[in-house]
Protein backbone atom coordinates (compact mmCIF):
# COMPACT_ATOMS: atom_id res chain seq x y z
CA UNK A 1 0.00 0.00 0.00
CA UNK A 2 1.39 3.41 -0.94
CA UNK A 3 1.83 5.98 1.81
CA UNK A 4 0.54 9.48 1.30
CA UNK A 5 1.03 12.74 3.09
CA UNK A 6 -1.86 14.41 4.91
CA UNK A 7 -3.39 17.64 3.54
CA UNK A 8 -1.80 19.47 6.46
CA UNK A 9 1.62 18.06 5.63
CA UNK A 10 1.23 18.97 1.96
CA UNK A 11 0.34 22.55 2.88
CA UNK A 12 3.36 22.75 5.18
CA UNK A 13 5.69 21.33 2.53
CA UNK A 14 4.44 23.82 -0.05
CA UNK A 15 5.05 26.65 2.41
CA UNK A 16 8.56 25.44 3.15
CA UNK A 17 9.38 24.97 -0.53
CA UNK A 18 8.24 28.51 -1.34
CA UNK A 19 10.47 29.87 1.40
CA UNK A 20 13.42 27.80 0.15
CA UNK A 21 12.89 28.91 -3.45
CA UNK A 22 12.60 32.55 -2.42
CA UNK A 23 15.83 32.36 -0.47
CA UNK A 24 17.62 30.69 -3.41
CA UNK A 25 16.71 33.65 -5.61
CA UNK A 26 17.62 36.20 -2.92
CA UNK A 27 21.01 34.72 -2.12
CA UNK A 28 22.12 34.24 -5.72
CA UNK A 29 20.98 37.78 -6.55
CA UNK A 30 22.91 39.19 -3.59
CA UNK A 31 26.02 37.18 -4.51
CA UNK A 32 25.75 38.24 -8.16
CA UNK A 33 26.75 34.68 -9.04
CA UNK A 34 25.64 31.13 -8.42
CA UNK A 35 23.45 28.38 -9.83
CA UNK A 36 19.72 29.07 -9.50
CA UNK A 37 18.23 26.80 -12.20
CA UNK A 38 19.27 23.43 -10.81
CA UNK A 39 18.76 24.61 -7.23
CA UNK A 40 15.13 25.46 -7.96
CA UNK A 41 14.53 22.15 -9.76
CA UNK A 42 15.69 20.21 -6.69
CA UNK A 43 13.85 22.26 -4.06
CA UNK A 44 10.84 19.95 -3.73
CA UNK A 45 13.03 16.87 -3.29
CA UNK A 46 15.02 18.45 -0.47
CA UNK A 47 11.85 19.82 1.12
CA UNK A 48 10.34 16.34 1.38
CA UNK A 49 13.60 14.81 2.62
CA UNK A 50 14.22 17.36 5.37
CA UNK A 51 10.65 18.08 6.44
CA UNK A 52 8.86 14.75 5.97
CA UNK A 53 11.46 11.98 6.06
CA UNK A 54 15.03 12.30 7.29
CA UNK A 55 15.98 11.72 10.91
CA UNK A 56 18.09 14.81 11.56
CA UNK A 57 18.39 17.25 14.44
CA UNK A 58 19.84 20.76 13.98
CA UNK A 59 20.69 20.76 17.69
CA UNK A 60 22.85 17.66 17.20
CA UNK A 61 24.16 17.81 13.61
CA UNK A 62 26.83 15.15 14.18
CA UNK A 63 24.53 12.56 15.74
CA UNK A 64 26.01 9.19 14.78
CA UNK A 65 22.54 7.79 14.11
CA UNK A 66 21.31 10.63 11.90
CA UNK A 67 20.31 10.08 8.30
CA UNK A 68 22.88 11.42 5.84
CA UNK A 69 22.46 13.56 2.73
CA UNK A 70 25.05 14.11 0.00
CA UNK A 71 24.51 16.86 -2.57
CA UNK A 72 26.56 15.30 -5.34
CA UNK A 73 25.80 18.19 -7.70
CA UNK A 74 27.56 20.56 -5.32
CA UNK A 75 27.10 23.67 -7.46
CA UNK A 76 23.42 23.55 -6.40
CA UNK A 77 24.63 24.59 -2.94
CA UNK A 78 21.96 27.35 -2.71
CA UNK A 79 19.18 24.77 -2.39
CA UNK A 80 21.08 22.95 0.36
CA UNK A 81 21.91 26.15 2.24
CA UNK A 82 18.34 27.42 1.98
CA UNK A 83 16.98 24.07 3.18
CA UNK A 84 19.41 23.89 6.11
CA UNK A 85 18.46 27.44 7.12
CA UNK A 86 14.76 26.56 6.84
CA UNK A 87 15.41 23.55 9.08
CA UNK A 88 17.25 25.65 11.67
CA UNK A 89 20.89 24.69 11.12
CA UNK A 90 21.92 28.27 10.42
CA UNK A 91 20.27 31.71 10.51
CA UNK A 92 18.43 32.74 7.37
CA UNK A 93 20.19 36.12 7.43
CA UNK A 94 23.46 34.28 6.78
CA UNK A 95 22.16 33.12 3.40
CA UNK A 96 22.83 36.58 1.99
CA UNK A 97 26.56 36.04 2.61
CA UNK A 98 26.68 33.42 -0.18
CA UNK A 99 30.04 33.45 -1.99
CA UNK A 100 31.32 36.45 -0.05
CA UNK A 101 34.79 36.63 1.49
CA UNK A 102 34.97 34.95 4.91
CA UNK A 103 31.46 33.49 4.57
CA UNK A 104 30.87 29.84 5.46
CA UNK A 105 28.54 29.63 2.48
CA UNK A 106 30.79 29.36 -0.55
CA UNK A 107 29.92 28.17 -4.05
CA UNK A 108 30.17 24.53 -2.99
CA UNK A 109 29.25 23.08 0.44
CA UNK A 110 32.00 22.55 3.03
CA UNK A 111 31.39 19.88 5.68
CA UNK A 112 34.01 21.24 8.10
CA UNK A 113 32.39 24.67 8.31
CA UNK A 114 28.65 24.27 7.86
CA UNK A 115 26.50 22.29 10.32
CA UNK A 116 24.27 19.79 8.54
CA UNK A 117 26.57 19.32 5.55
CA UNK A 118 27.60 15.66 5.59
CA UNK A 119 30.02 15.79 2.65
CA UNK A 120 32.00 18.50 0.88
CA UNK A 121 31.10 18.34 -2.81
CA UNK A 122 31.66 20.26 -5.99
CA UNK A 123 33.81 18.12 -8.26
CA UNK A 124 31.03 16.42 -10.18
CA UNK A 125 30.77 12.64 -10.12
CA UNK A 126 32.20 12.06 -6.65
CA UNK A 127 29.17 12.40 -4.41
CA UNK A 128 27.66 8.98 -5.03
CA UNK A 129 30.98 7.35 -4.11
CA UNK A 130 30.94 9.21 -0.78
CA UNK A 131 27.34 8.18 -0.18
CA UNK A 132 28.32 4.58 -0.92
CA UNK A 133 30.99 4.78 1.76
CA UNK A 134 28.54 6.16 4.31
CA UNK A 135 26.01 3.45 3.50
CA UNK A 136 28.61 0.67 3.68
CA UNK A 137 29.86 2.03 7.01
CA UNK A 138 26.31 1.92 8.32
CA UNK A 139 26.04 -1.72 7.30
CA UNK A 140 29.38 -2.65 8.87
CA UNK A 141 28.54 -0.80 12.09
CA UNK A 142 25.01 -2.28 12.22
CA UNK A 143 23.42 1.18 12.38
CA UNK A 144 19.95 1.86 11.03
CA UNK A 145 20.52 5.29 9.49
CA UNK A 146 19.78 5.83 5.82
CA UNK A 147 21.84 7.67 3.24
CA UNK A 148 20.39 9.92 0.54
CA UNK A 149 22.19 11.47 -2.41
CA UNK A 150 21.17 13.87 -5.18
CA UNK A 151 22.84 13.76 -8.58
CA UNK A 152 22.35 16.02 -11.57
CA UNK A 153 21.43 14.49 -14.92
CA UNK A 154 24.36 16.23 -16.60
CA UNK A 155 26.56 14.80 -13.85
CA UNK A 156 25.73 11.33 -15.14
CA UNK A 157 28.20 12.05 -17.95
CA UNK A 158 31.02 11.58 -15.39
CA UNK A 159 32.66 8.14 -15.44
CA UNK A 160 33.05 7.86 -11.67
CA UNK A 161 29.26 7.85 -11.32
CA UNK A 162 29.14 4.50 -13.08
CA UNK A 163 31.91 2.99 -10.95
CA UNK A 164 29.82 3.99 -7.94
CA UNK A 165 26.75 2.58 -9.69
CA UNK A 166 28.44 -0.84 -9.76
CA UNK A 167 29.67 -0.63 -6.17
CA UNK A 168 26.32 -0.07 -4.44
CA UNK A 169 24.47 -3.17 -5.74
CA UNK A 170 27.61 -5.30 -5.29
CA UNK A 171 27.62 -4.50 -1.57
CA UNK A 172 23.81 -4.70 -1.34
CA UNK A 173 23.45 -1.16 -0.02
CA UNK A 174 19.71 -1.18 0.54
CA UNK A 175 20.17 1.66 3.04
CA UNK A 176 21.06 3.98 0.15
CA UNK A 177 18.52 5.96 -1.84
CA UNK A 178 19.71 8.33 -4.56
CA UNK A 179 17.89 10.81 -6.77
CA UNK A 180 18.64 12.02 -10.27
CA UNK A 181 17.42 15.58 -10.77
CA UNK A 182 16.31 14.91 -14.34
CA UNK A 183 15.59 18.39 -15.72
CA UNK A 184 17.17 17.69 -19.10
CA UNK A 185 19.49 20.72 -19.15
CA UNK A 186 23.08 21.43 -18.17
CA UNK A 187 25.17 24.57 -18.49
CA UNK A 188 25.91 23.99 -22.19
CA UNK A 189 22.38 23.02 -23.18
CA UNK A 190 20.23 19.87 -23.39
CA UNK A 191 21.90 16.79 -21.92
CA UNK A 192 20.86 14.84 -25.00
CA UNK A 193 23.07 17.08 -27.15
CA UNK A 194 26.09 17.59 -24.86
CA UNK A 195 26.90 13.97 -23.97
CA UNK A 196 23.68 12.03 -23.70
CA UNK A 197 23.28 9.81 -20.60
CA UNK A 198 19.90 8.63 -21.88
CA UNK A 199 18.03 6.39 -21.26
CA UNK A 200 18.49 7.07 -17.56
CA UNK A 201 16.12 4.60 -15.82
CA UNK A 202 17.22 1.68 -17.98
CA UNK A 203 20.90 2.35 -17.32
CA UNK A 204 20.44 2.23 -13.54
CA UNK A 205 18.35 -0.91 -13.83
CA UNK A 206 21.11 -2.52 -15.89
CA UNK A 207 23.59 -1.70 -13.13
CA UNK A 208 21.45 -3.58 -10.61
CA UNK A 209 19.52 -0.78 -8.92
CA UNK A 210 15.87 -0.69 -7.97
CA UNK A 211 14.55 2.20 -10.08
CA UNK A 212 11.50 4.40 -9.49
CA UNK A 213 10.50 7.16 -11.93
CA UNK A 214 8.48 10.06 -10.53
CA UNK A 215 7.38 13.65 -10.99
CA UNK A 216 10.02 15.44 -8.95
CA UNK A 217 7.64 18.26 -8.04
CA UNK A 218 4.86 16.05 -6.63
CA UNK A 219 5.30 15.80 -2.86
CA UNK A 220 3.23 12.64 -2.59
CA UNK A 221 5.20 10.98 -5.40
CA UNK A 222 8.54 11.92 -3.80
CA UNK A 223 7.47 10.72 -0.37
CA UNK A 224 5.89 7.53 -1.68
CA UNK A 225 9.03 6.66 -3.64
CA UNK A 226 11.17 7.12 -0.53
CA UNK A 227 8.87 4.81 1.43
CA UNK A 228 8.94 2.23 -1.35
CA UNK A 229 12.74 2.32 -1.40
CA UNK A 230 12.84 1.39 2.29
CA UNK A 231 11.00 -1.86 1.57
CA UNK A 232 13.58 -3.06 -0.99
CA UNK A 233 16.19 -5.49 0.32
CA UNK A 234 19.74 -6.15 -0.90
CA UNK A 235 19.89 -3.39 -3.53
CA UNK A 236 20.02 0.40 -3.59
CA UNK A 237 17.25 2.54 -5.07
CA UNK A 238 17.58 5.25 -7.68
CA UNK A 239 14.65 7.66 -7.89
CA UNK A 240 14.65 9.31 -11.30
CA UNK A 241 12.84 12.57 -10.61
CA UNK A 242 11.55 14.36 -13.69
CA UNK A 243 11.91 18.05 -12.90
CA UNK A 244 11.82 21.49 -14.48
CA UNK A 245 14.96 23.59 -14.47
CA UNK A 246 14.18 26.85 -12.67
CA UNK A 247 10.89 25.49 -11.28
CA UNK A 248 8.79 28.18 -9.62
CA UNK A 249 10.16 31.10 -11.62
CA UNK A 250 8.30 31.06 -14.93
CA UNK A 251 10.95 33.19 -16.64
CA UNK A 252 13.65 30.65 -15.69
CA UNK A 253 11.78 27.43 -16.38
CA UNK A 254 13.42 25.17 -18.98
CA UNK A 255 15.98 27.84 -19.91
CA UNK A 256 19.58 26.52 -19.84
CA UNK A 257 20.93 30.07 -19.52
CA UNK A 258 19.75 30.13 -15.89
CA UNK A 259 21.96 27.19 -14.93
CA UNK A 260 24.67 29.52 -13.65
CA UNK A 261 23.42 33.09 -13.98
CA UNK A 262 22.40 35.49 -11.21
CA UNK A 263 19.29 37.67 -11.49
CA UNK A 264 19.49 41.44 -11.33
CA UNK A 265 17.76 43.20 -8.44
CA UNK A 266 14.85 44.05 -10.74
CA UNK A 267 14.58 40.45 -11.94
CA UNK A 268 14.76 39.27 -8.33
CA UNK A 269 11.62 41.23 -7.46
CA UNK A 270 9.78 39.75 -10.43
CA UNK A 271 11.01 36.23 -9.71
CA UNK A 272 9.98 36.37 -6.04
CA UNK A 273 6.49 37.36 -7.13
CA UNK A 274 6.42 34.34 -9.45
CA UNK A 275 7.37 32.03 -6.59
CA UNK A 276 4.75 33.56 -4.31
CA UNK A 277 2.12 32.95 -6.98
CA UNK A 278 2.83 29.20 -7.03
CA UNK A 279 -0.12 27.06 -6.04
CA UNK A 280 0.03 25.61 -2.52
Amino acid sequence: MSQKLTPQQLTELARRAKSIRGNIVRMVTEAKSGHPGGSLSAADILTVLYFAEMKVDPANPKDADRDRFVLSKGHAAPVLYATLAEKGYLPKEELLTLRKINSRLQGHPEMKKIPGVDMSTGSLGQGLSAANGMALAGKLDARDYRVYALLGDGELEEGQVWEAAMFAPHYKLDNLTAFVDFNGLQIDGPISEVMSPLPIPEKWQAFGWNVIVIDGHDYNAIYDAIQAAKTVKDKPTMIVAKTIKGKGVCQMENVAEWHGKAPTQEECTTFLASIEAMAD
